[in-house]
C-alpha cells in the first residue's frame, strides 16, 4: 500500500489545474454517459461464472468501440457488468472468442497483449488525469498500476509497485494457444476491495448516489504465433495510436442500491 500512498502526495501535488495530453475536447463533468452499478444484497462468490440473480439485474452493456480490427473475425462481442458493496467492487466479463490466446504468467508484465480484460478507475470523477488500472489476462496473470497523464514534459507516468489484493476467476469453453479449432469464449469474475484505493477513495466514498469516472476495455489476440491485437472499449476513445489511457474520455460509473 506504500506505492499508492505515493501516488496520493502526487495527486495533491500536482492539483487539478493539469493539462490532458490528449487532443480533443475534455469531456465536463455532466457530459460522460453514466454505467449504473448495482449494490450486491447477497454474497457473491467469485468462480467466474454469473451464477447470482443480482447479475442480471444490474445494467449491462456491450464493448461496441473497436480498434485495430484486422480481419472481420476481430470483432467479438463483450458484455460487461459491474456491481458493488461495502467491501468490494465487483466486475463480469463475458467474451466470445474464436481464439483463446494467452502467453503471460508473471506480475506486472504485459497481459494486454494477450486475451486480456481492463478497468480503469478514477475516484474523483472531475479530478486530474490519474488513474488506477487492473488487467488481467485468462492466467489471471494481472498488471496493476497507478497511471500519470502527461506527468512532465508530455511524458505519462506509472507506478507499478501498486500491487493489490483482489479475487480474480477464469472460465472458457476451448483449447488455450491452439489455432487448429475454433473456440467460443471465456468470462472473467473480479472483486476488488474498495481498501484497495486507500485514501484516494475517501474524496467520493462507494455509495448510492456517488459517482466515479471509469473505462472498461477488452484486448483480443486472434493469434496464437503472431501479433493480430483487437481492443474494444465499453466508451469511445480518441486515437488507438496515442493508448487507451485517455482519461478524459472516461465515462461514469453511478452507485445505485
Amino acid at each position: 500500500m506504500t506505492g499508492l500512498r505515493i501516488c496520493f502526495l502526487f495527486f495533491l501535488a500536482l492539483g487539478s489545474s493539469a493539462v490532458s495530453s490528449q487532443d480533443g475536447k475534455k469531456l465536463s463533468l455532466g457530459e460522460q454517459p453514466i454505467f449504473k452499478v448495482s449494490k450486491a444484497k447477497e454474497e457473491i462468490v467469485v468462480d467466474g461464472i454469473m451464477q447470482e440473480e443480482i447479475w442480471a439485474n444490474t445494467e449491462s452493456r456491450t464493448f461496441d468501440n473497436f480498434y485495430r480490427i484486422n480481419q472481420a473475425n476481430d470483432q467479438q462481442k463483450t458484455t460487461f457488468r459491474m456491481l458493488w458493496d461495502e467491501k468490494n467492487l465487483y466486475l463480469f466479463y463475458q467474451m466470445e472468442d474464436k481464439y483463446l490466446t494467452a502467453r503471460e504468467t508473471k506480475r506486472d508484465g504485459e497481459p494486454y497483449l494477450d486475451d486480456c480484460a481492463e478497468i480503469f478507475f478514477i475516484t474523483v470523477p472531475d479530478s486530474l488525469d490519474t488513474h488506477i488500472g487492473y488487467e488481467l489476462n485468462l492466467y489471471k496473470a494481472s498488471n496493476d498500476f497507478v497511471y500519470f497523464n502527461d506527468f512532465y514534459q508530455g511524458q505519462h507516468g506509472i507506478l507499478k509497485t501498486f500491487n493489490p489484493d483482489f479475487d480474480v476467476e477464469v472460465s472458457y469453453e476451448g483449447t488455450v494457444n491452439d489455432n487448429s479449432d475454433v473456440d467460443v469464449g471465456w468470462t472473467m469474475e473480479l472483486a476488488i476491495p474498495i481498501s484497495n484505493f486507500d485514501g484516494l477513495g475517501t474524496f467520493v466514498p462507494v455509495q448510492s448516489g456517488n459517482k466515479w469516472a471509469f473505462l472498461a476495455i477488452r484486448q483480443d489476440r486472434n493469434d496464437a504465433e503472431g501479433n493480430r491485437r483487437a481492443t474494444s472499449t465499453i466508451f469511445p476513445i480518441y486515437d488507438i495510436s496515442k493508448n487507451v489511457h485517455q482519461a478524459n474520455r472516461f465515462g461514469l460509473m453511478e452507485f445505485v442500491d
